[in-house]
């Protein structure tokens, strides 16, 4: 039988297209010194040296709402999780361009990350855009289930805001469905226009916009936890 962490690791290394010279010496240059450590407990003053507030992102894509809410609130550290090297030289490049020094990365498994955090640490989480596993049987590997969202929760502090975002019909019913289950999280909607309007503050995507184009909707989900 394969040992899961070992699993866990070869999926953070996946790639995609051959990456081009610059974009190589972008990660040989600059991934080391702005990665989570390994191995140890994690914490504002183990990523950024002081006790700033911390957010996560799980699977930030191409790194623009990452990059996007770094610079919106500097004086936050953010940690971007993403298993797909071609996803972190995006992340890289915002984050060289921007010039933003608070911002670290792990290239790998979300999990691995939060796992490490203190309970009560994160003042919000963003999952944006997850793979839908659409078929039935493979439901149980959506990121919106509760194993996942039992480990976020815990590292949520009380107040702290959960973010969704999907525009994938079969995974906005499925979350709707396992979120209403939750007592720990409340939903913040009031008016269909809560969920149908991308707030100020949530930076676009590429693949949002690339999604639009399509005909597809949209949907943003913000939940507290309690």
């Amino acid at each position: 039988m394969n040992d899961p962490a070992t699993i866990r690791r070869l999926y953070g290394r996946r790639q995609g297209h051959k990456l081009r010279i610059g974009q190589a010496a972008l990660v040989e240059d600059t991934l080391a010194p702005l990665s989570v450590p390994e191995t140890g407990a994690l914490d504002a003053r183990v990523l950024f040296g002081d006790d700033r507030p911390l957010e996560l992102e799980i699977g930030f894509g191409a790194g623009e709402h990452l990059a996007g809410q770094a610079t919106m609130r500097p004086e936050t550290g953010f940690i971007g999780c993403e298993p797909f090297l071609n996803g972190v030289v995006g992340a890289l490049g915002h984050i060289r361009d921007g010039g933003l020094a608070n911002v670290r990365l792990h290239m790998g498994d979300a999990l691995e990350v939060v796992e490490r955090l203190p309970d009560a640490s994160l003042s919000r989480v963003y999952l944006l855009h997850p793979d839908p596993w659409p078929k039935a049987r493979h439901a149980k590997r959506r990121m919106i289930n509760h194993g996942p969202l039992d480990a976020i929760a815990a590292k949520l502090k009380p107040g702290a805001e959960f973010r969704l975002g999907t525009d994938d019909p079969t995974y906005c019913r499925w979350a709707m469905m396992i979120m209403n289950q939750r007592r720990d999280f409340i939903w913040t909607a009031r008016t269909p226009a809560d969920f149908l309007t991308r707030p100020d503050d949530w930076p676009e995507t590429r693949y949002e916009r690339k999604a639009r184009r399509q005909g597809h909707e949209v949907w943003y989900f913000r939940y507290i936890r309690q």
